[in-house]
Formats: structure tokens, sequence, C-alpha cells
């Protein structure tokens, strides 16, 4: 599988790095979909609100099927398989990249997916204002002449990623996003993505966040519902099958990658926690594509 990173001409971006889509635009030409279709790593953040129809995502291997009124989000380096457009499907779309967020006036923890759940229903309510943000970022972006300003382009954006945040939490406890608790689990959840191939030890991680290894253990269950080691080892299996459904390395390439120094205790590694040796799961994989 390459890195596919080309845009189409008829999808406008602006300096932000951010895309707005929807099947009110012009659908893609079939030489440019067939290329999207191909599953690559994303480098940017990734939602898509259905509005009407049903489609079927796959994400990081995982299929996921949505319907009218559900919104998917992904982010960064996930491995994503776009659908081809089924009948009748109504959606929006954005993208936007790190630089873009950073532009920001608030962070968004929704966005590093503490509770695993990468998918959004909305009340009525809430879907009609949702809707209303996506319609309106998609007029000014595609539509609008001159340009609109970026300030408003940003302005609307953060409304919307606000609403996503507050119905991403809503009838979570705790409530307030701002808990020390979850806090310290976002913490702990980007600590594991930037020292994900250096495997440091469960108490080196709960010492860097000022937490005894118990605290630690109590926070990660309560919000993951596996302990920090367990975390750890399925990120660690998520980033591996990332590797090999994305790139060419060997697998004694892709052992040193992910920081193990013997490429056969990754092997084993990676069959006790799958079930499968890396090479049945690449025969799975290539069966399962066609």
């Amino acid at each position: 599988m390459q890195d596919r990173n080309e845009k189409p001409d008829n999808l406008k971006e602006d300096k932000l790095g951010i895309k707005i889509i929807s099947n009110i635009n012009p659908y893609i030409s079939a030489d440019i979909q067939q290329k999207l279709l191909q599953p690559r790593r994303l480098t940017s953040y990734f939602i898509v609100l259905i509005d009407g129809g049903s489609i079927t995502y796959n994400l990081d291997l995982q299929d996921i099927t949505l319907t009218d009124g559900h919104l998917l989000f992904a982010m960064p380096n996930q491995v994503f398989i776009p659908p081809t457009k089924t009948a009748n499907l109504k959606y929006f779309k954005v993208l936007f990249d790190e630089n873009t967020l950073a532009l920001l006036p608030q962070q968004f923890p929704f966005l590093v997916n503490p509770l695993n759940s990468q998918t959004l229903i909305f009340d009525n309510t809430t879907r009609t204002r949702v809707r209303k943000v996506f319609e309106i970022l998609n007029q000014i972006h595609q539509i609008d002449e001159p340009p609109t300003d970026i300030e408003i382009i940003l302005a609307y954006l953060n409304t919307l990623l606000a609403e996503l945040n507050s119905a991403y939490f809503k009838n979570k406890e705790p409530i307030n996003i701002l808990n020390s608790n979850l806090s310290k689990f976002i913490e702990f959840k980007l600590m594991v993505e930037t020292q994900l191939t250096e495997q440091p030890p469960v108490n080196a991680i709960a010492e860097k966040l000022a937490l005894t290894t118990n605290s630690l253990y109590r926070i990660v269950k309560e919000y993951a519902g596996v302990s920090p080691k367990d975390f750890f080892t399925n990120r660690l299996i998520i980033e591996a099958q990332r590797k090999l459904q994305y790139s060419t390395l060997s697998v004694k390439e892709l052992a040193y990658e992910l920081g193990f120094n013997d490429p056969d205790y990754f092997s084993r590694f990676f069959k006790k926690c799958t079930g499968k040796s890396v090479n049945e799961f690449l025969k799975t994989r290539r069966d399962s594509s066609g």
C-alpha cells in the first residue's frame, strides 16, 4: 500500500489545511475515486456526518457502519479505507491538520478519544445545530467569493468541535471534562502515543505523570477498561497491524521499528496478542481485500 496524499483538483483547500466536502459538491471522477479508495494512513483529522442513507468505513481494520444522524471522527496515523459512495447518501465531511487545530482558542479532549468510541449519535436538537455548522462551513469554503476570512472559518470549526466535544462526553461520568482523572488519562494516552516504540515501563510512565502506579492503574481502568500495561500492549499491536497493512517492511524491520530488539520475540508477541502469526495476518488481510 502506498502513501496517498494526492488532492483532487476539484476539492478546494486553503492554506489552513482544511477541506470541507458534502454530497452537494460534484463527486470526484472515477479515476481519482479509485486512487482514494485504497487503504492509507491518515495525515489529518477526519470527521464525517451522515445526513441520510447508510455507509460502512474501515478504520484500523475494523468496519464501522454509519446511518442517518451518525458521526465518525478519525485521527492522524489511523489506517483508513474509504468506502465507495452509496446511492442516495447525504453527508458532510471536514478534514483539518494539526497546524489548523493549533490555531483554535481551546483544546478538544475528544480528539484523542479517551473513551475509545469514535462514533457519535446525536439527539435531534444537537444534530440540527451540528448540521447547520457543517452547512455554513461547506458554504464558506466551497461557494463564497471572494474567499471568507480565515478567522471566520476557524470560528465555525471551533464551534463544530465544541459541539462534538460536548456530545462525546455527554452522559459520561464525570460530566466535567476538565476532571483531573480524565486529564491524567489524556496525558497518559498522549504519552503512549509519543513513546510507543520506546516501550517504557508502567512505573516510569506513572512517575512522569506524578502518579503512583496504583493511581495510574485505577485511572486507566476507569476510562479504558484495561490496565496500563494492557492498554500499551493493545496500542502497540494496533500500530503493528497498521504498519503491516500500510508498509512493505519485513518482520525483522517492523520489529526493530516498534522497539523490539529480538524479531523472534516480536513474532511470538504478535501471535500471542492476536491469535495469528504475522504471515497468517497478512494472508487474512489479502483474502479479505479481494
